[in-house]
């Protein structure tokens, strides 16, 4: 069953750094673009980094421009977002998302998988 799974998530403090992971089961996730998405309480969700399956390719949120990065490790089928210079409004769930079109995360509703989300806290 395809399946993404997140950890790292956490409090920290105003200015610090927190890496979350998303673990895919599924060798299929293997040629999947990979992201990252965030719903702060009472907000919509927003787009945060996108990954080409390839590893070549990047978008940001302007953001997080500077102060996040997106990776992945293909051979472990997990992508990564290293959070640094934490602001308390990146405080929010963060969910990871998987789908084979890029453009696709232009457009949330056409995303095909989503983890179940892992809490950033941010306290100023």
């Amino acid at each position: 069953q395809a399946q993404l799974v997140e950890s790292g998530g956490g409090l920290v403090q105003a200015g610090g750094s927190l890496r979350l992971s998303c673990a895919a089961s599924g060798r299929a996730f293997r040629t999947y673009n990979m992201g990252w998405f965030r719903q702060a309480p009472g907000k919509e969700r927003e787009f945060v980094a996108a990954l080409d399956w390839r590893g070549e390719s990047t978008t940001y949120a302007d953001s997080v421009k500077g102060r996040f990065t997106i990776s992945r490790d293909n051979a472990k089928i997990t992508v990564y977002l290293e959070m640094n210079s934490l602001k308390p409004e990146d405080t929010a769930i963060y969910y990871c998302a998987a789908d084979p079109v890029y453009s696709d995360y232009e457009r949330i509703e056409h995303i095909d998988y989503w983890g179940q989300g892992t809490q950033v806290t941010v306290s100023s």
